[in-house]
């Protein structure tokens, strides 16, 4: 929960709309986890893949900001990039897929902000 913790968020907020937001949310969730461990040994389990997932949702969404010109380009912006693109594309046929996920990080990282700011 390290990277949740320094985008400001408050630790038990934070575990409440992540149980919140996967509730409705955890087909997607597991959607966006077998693109992301894809080639990962079934038998390494993954503790807090969730967090890892999400984690990932922000980092799409961060990337969307630069992409569109809300936020200004940084120093690795381009290798982000990059390695967003290689991880949603990995396994995948065609672009429409790859933009799928993408869709759906990006979705997932909005509601959990609005479910965030709803928590007190």
């Amino acid at each position: 929960m390290s990277i949740l913790l320094a985008q400001k968020f408050e630790e038990k907020r934070t575990k409440k709309a992540l149980e919140m937001l996967l509730i409705d949310r955890r087909n997607e969730f597991r959607e966006l986890a077998a693109s992301l461990f894809l080639g990962v040994p079934s038998s390494k389990h993954i503790e807090k893949w969730e967090e890892f997932v999400l984690n990932f949702c922000f980092e799409v969404s961060e990337a969307f900001r630069c992409w569109s010109g809300t936020k200004n380009l940084e120093v690795t912006s381009a290798m982000k990039t990059l390695t967003i693109l290689r991880q949603c594309s990995r396994g995948k046929t065609t672009l429409n897929q790859m933009t799928h996920l993408l869709n759906i990080a990006y979705n997932l990282a909005e509601e959990f902000r609005v479910i965030y700011k709803r928590i007190e």
